[in-house]
């Protein structure tokens, strides 16, 4: 199983560093943001700080979270095109001030950062209906590039993996323990 999961690691690793890197050039090329959700990216980039967060607050191990960082930046720099390309520059200033006051919000209180960061499953989901909203409405998907959720999926794909063979694994072993004969003694 390690033999397995150490290239699954390091490959998802090695994707998450790039991954925004198809829809800034598309971005870039096109000029325009058309199509890709403010709030989703907002909302992804909060999930992302509130890891990041945690993971530094709690002294983790730098490889566990290394790759948030260059997250963090690419997203970031997707904010920024978003906004300049949407002619709303003017609103770069609030949410620096927003992002940056909530990373040394987060730490005010222990309970802030733990609470924080077991709302982190739902921020990142809501990011997604956020960008799927978008797109329904719109029905345009404008500059939305299909490489970075295609790679957005394989890094989720591992991971589900694994959680979808935990979840058997605990299924079989209730079963085996269920249907266990007892032995009688007398």
């Amino acid at each position: 199983m390690e033999a397995l999961l150490a290239p699954a690691n390091w490959s998802t690793r090695l994707v998450r560093t790039v991954i925004k890197l198809p829809q800034v050039g598309a971005m870039r090329a096109a000029r325009s943001a058309r199509g890709v959700s403010l709030e989703s990216l907002v909302l992804e980039l909060s999930g992302f700080l509130v890891f990041l967060r945690y993971q530094s607050y709690y002294s983790y191990p730098l490889e566990t979270y290394l790759e948030y960082p260059i997250l963090i930046a690419q997203d970031a720099i997707l904010l920024l095109f978003v906004l300049h390309y949407s002619g709303n520059m003017k609103q770069a200033l609030p949410y620096i001030v927003i992002f940056v006051g909530g990373w040394y919000f987060l730490t005010l209180q222990k309970w802030i950062i733990d609470l924080a960061m077991n709302l982190c499953t739902l921020i990142n989901a809501a990011s997604k209906f956020a960008q799927l909203r978008y797109l329904w409405q719109t029905r345009d998907s404008g500059q939305v590039s299909a490489l970075t959720w295609s790679m957005s999926a394989y890094t989720c794909a591992i991971l589900v993996r694994f959680i979808i063979m935990l979840v058997l694994n605990i299924w079989v072993t209730a079963t085996i323990l269920r249907y266990r004969k007892t032995e009688k003694t007398d």
